[in-house]
């Protein structure tokens, strides 16, 4: 399996917006997230054995932090003729499997995984209440093998300090996982 980092969009980058259907055919905005003082945007996939590792802790942040008002939203991307894992109804299911309580948005036309500069699954985004990027990185140092436990520990912290008001560092270390699967033609310079 391929490693691929994160893009490490620039800090203070507003968020693009964007209206994707989720897995109840409902179309999601970033404006239905307008009341929430923080906002995660996560770029997973179905197939994704890094996702796949860390799924049962992405489950378990979104529940421990949407009480505190952070929002939770994330996309699959993934091109999903060439992998149908990664599909609608393969989404549907990973909703119910992973126990995801926030909304699992296909962006078929990979337009906004584009707008994010998002390279790889999982990759994290953390926007105050203004919507600018304070956070973009690793959900923690665990990877497939390497015997650290998921805690989320790296977007907690980031969590935590944006919800007291404090700066985040801009030292952030980059998310890794599989390539964006991107359709023939579309994939960034």
């Amino acid at each position: 399996m391929a490693l691929t980092p994160s893009n490490m969009l620039p800090l203070g980058t507003r968020a693009p917006d964007f209206h994707l259907p989720d897995t109840s055919g409902r179309t999601v905005s970033l404006a239905d997230f307008s009341k929430d003082k923080l906002l995660i945007v996560a770029f997973i996939c179905n197939h994704c054995p890094f996702v796949k590792h860390i799924r049962a802790g992405l489950a378990q942040l979104a529940d421990d932090y949407m009480p505190r008002g952070v929002g939770f939203v994330a996309i699959n991307a993934n091109d999903v003729q060439a992998y149908p894992d990664d599909s609608m109804e393969n989404m549907q299911k990973e909703v119910q499997e992973a126990g995801y309580h926030f909304p699992y948005l296909l962006d078929e036309s990979q337009s906004v995984a584009h707008a994010y500069d998002a390279a790889c699954t999982p990759d994290f985004y953390l926007f105050d209440e203004a919507r600018n990027l304070v956070y973009r990185g690793q959900i923690d140092a665990s990877r497939p093998g390497n015997d650290i436990p998921v805690t989320g520990e790296d977007l907690r912290k980031a969590m935590d300090i944006a919800l007291a008001g404090g700066e985040i560092s801009p030292d952030q270390t980059p998310s890794v996982g599989c390539n964006i699967k991107w359709k023939p033609g579309n994939a960034p310079e």
